[in-house]
């Protein structure tokens, strides 16, 4: 099977290469969006990676969890169910020998409704395109989310848009065909103004990518 490959951009792990098998159905999030989600994370967080887990649903080739992984996360558990991507993620976390990165073989679905209670600072997802993940999901994300904690989306049509007024858009995006958005429980958002990003404080606020 033909491969093609992207590398993480960042952290510890900065240029290692990841292969994507072609038919496998994985988008990976391009290298400019990653770059720029981990750029919000950082201005959120203070630079304070190593406190934090995170969870990559539909983790794919893993392009986001390793990034997350390479910039010091104490957690980056990946899900996947789709063997060919899940050989893929293994291969990887062989290679890096990341003690944090964890790899769940499962359906995102039912690794959500099975968490014992909240424990991650931000899930990461980018469904398949089609099937209306994001509203299936919605009422299971905060059974993964602590109190404060991030929701980053991909989506083929604007990412943050019919999300409920629980939530805040702290920023969003586009890259071609694909849109992205950075959110938060509004309900957690109290005294919290300084996790607010916006154009005048955040110094890594990119234009709109095309």
């Amino acid at each position: 099977m033909k491969q093609h490959q992207i590398r993480i951009v960042g952290g510890d792990y900065r240029r290692t290469p990841i292969r994507v098998p072609d038919g496998a159905h994985l988008r990976p999030t391009p290298d400019r969006v990653r770059e720029t989600l981990f750029n919000w994370l950082a201005h959120l967080w203070g630079g304070d990676f190593a406190s934090k887990q995170v969870l990559d649903l539909f983790a794919g080739s893993g392009a986001l969890g390793f990034e997350a992984a390479s910039r010091g996360v104490a957690l980056a558990q990946l899900v996947e169910k789709a063997p060919a991507a899940l050989a893929g993620l293994r291969a990887v976390q062989q290679r890096l020998r990341a003690p944090a990165i964890r790899i769940h073989a499962g359906d995102a679905l039912a690794y959500l409704r099975a968490l014992p209670a909240p424990g991650f600072d931000l899930l990461m997802l980018d469904p398949p395109f089609g099937g209306d993940w994001p509203a299936r999901l919605r009422p299971l994300l905060g059974q993964a989310l602590r109190p404060g904690g991030l929701l980053y989306l991909e989506a083929e049509t604007r990412a943050a848009a019919d999300w409920p007024p629980d939530w805040t858009v702290l920023r969003q995006g586009r890259a071609g065909q694909v849109h992205y958005a950075l959110l938060q429980f509004a309900a957690t958002q109290k005294n919290r103004n300084n996790g607010r990003l916006s154009p005048a404080d955040d110094p890594h606020h990119p234009s709109e990518l095309a």
